[in-house]
């Protein structure tokens, strides 16, 4: 058995390692528990069938050597008799026989500390694992850093390293070198090196995690966040309502003088928010995601999930937004296809894409059908609703080009 002193130190070192590393002590013992048997077989013979315990009190460690008691023995080393064992036992039950050498202490001190190491690392990094899996979508802060290959290295709560790649930044944000930075928890992966946080400027989350920060009503569940649509750097348009008809939920997410909305701007390097009044109509939450352009209509398409809007003439460049992005935007942010003509051009915009619709409609469902009749036999009379209006447009249309 080894040195009683030895084996206090070793347990407080363990105990202390628990504590600082925030690693469960049993996990300690049993990596510890795993290195001896290891250092015992590598030393004195992996033939035993050897197993080591650690006393959890006062950290002495002992090497036994285990058989199965059994009515007849066919292997010594693996097998003890009834009669041999004694006692209680009985077929099936364990006999633990104490084979612990005299030098054992020496040599488990050298081998097993390299083993302890490995799995304090192991647990280390199930450890960091954890805790940020718990943050997956959520907002974690750090400081910048290195850059390697143009992928941003943050260094979070001053000793977890996670990963900004450049596919996850923003552009013309520029951090520098213990630069504070604010990011959205994208991923967590484990790796060889060990686990992986893969953080985001760019995703839509860090904007809605940022309003529920500054927004009480946010956090609260009186107003709820529908939509986000948003191009990192540059605008985002978040849909919102509220729960409770006095809370005014545009006028929440703005704060006193515009102060929650420009905070949340600041965190985003100056990225302008649109705050936008959700709505279960269509049309009007359409209308409402055009703003600041006007609208004089909205006709919806289902089918296609197109909607034609008209916008007045002087709107239309307004409402298409600088390089189509507020058009685009307020796309994804009502799921619609917007299709934006102005006033002056309503009525042709309006038959051209008729004309098209009856041109996609008509050829590809006769073709489908002929191709799944058996030859020699004639197509069914399909039932059909008509559509009186739309084909009186199509013919006004077809009179028009056509010059009658």
């Amino acid at each position: 058995m080894a040195e009683p002193v030895a084996e206090e130190k070793l347990i407080d070192v363990l105990q202390f390692i628990s504590k600082e590393r925030n690693i469960p002590f049993e996990m300690l013992i049993e990596a510890l528990e795993a290195a001896l048997l290891t250092a015992y077989k590598r030393h004195f013979g992996s033939e035993a069938n050897a197993i080591v315990m650690v006393d959890r009190q006062t950290g002495e460690y002992r090497v036994y050597h285990r058989r199965t008691v059994v009515d007849e023995v066919t292997d010594s080393k693996l097998e003890i008799s009834i009669e041999q064992a004694g006692g209680p036992y009985q077929p099936g039950d364990f006999f633990d026989e104490e084979v612990t050498p005299k030098d054992f202490g020496r040599i488990a001190a050298q081998t097993a500390k390299q083993v302890i190491v490995q799995r304090i690392r192991e647990a280390e990094r199930d450890t960091v694992f954890n805790k940020y899996a718990r943050k997956l979508n959520d907002l974690v802060t750090g400081t910048v850093q290195r850059y390697e290959q143009r992928n941003m290295f943050v260094l979070l709560e001053g000793r977890d390293e996670a990963l900004l790649p450049l596919s996850e930044q923003v552009p013309g944000e520029a951090f520098r070198i213990n630069d504070f930075i604010r990011a959205y928890v994208l991923d967590v992966r484990k790796s060889p090196k060990g686990p992986q946080v893969v953080l985001s400027r760019a995703a839509e989350g860090l904007v809605q995690r940022l309003l529920e920060l500054e927004v009480p009503e946010i956090a609260d569940g009186i107003v709820e966040i529908m939509a986000i649509a948003r191009e990192g750097g540059s605008r985002s348009k978040v849909a919102v309502r509220s729960i409770r008809e006095e809370v005014d939920p545009i006028g929440a997410c703005l704060g006193p003088k515009s102060s929650r909305i420009a905070n949340v701007s600041d965190n985003l390097r100056g990225e302008k928010i649109d705050v936008i009044r959700y709505d279960a109509d269509p049309q009007t939450f359409i209308m409402n995601a055009l703003a600041p352009a006007k609208v004089i209509s909205v006709e919806l398409f289902e089918d296609d999930g197109v909607a034609l809007v008209i916008v007045p003439d002087y709107q239309l460049s307004l409402a298409i937004g600088r390089d189509g992005q507020n058009v685009r935007l307020a796309a994804r942010l009502t799921g619609w296809r917007l299709d934006i003509a102005s006033e002056a051009e309503a009525d042709e915009a309006r038959e051209r894409y008729l004309a098209e619709r009856a041109e996609r409609g008509e050829e590809p469902i006769a073709e489908e059908v002929a191709q799944e009749l058996p030859e020699g036999e004639e197509a069914p009379v399909a039932e059909a609703t008509v559509d009186e209006e739309l084909i009186r447009k199509l013919e006004e249309f077809r009179r028009e080009r056509l010059g009658e």
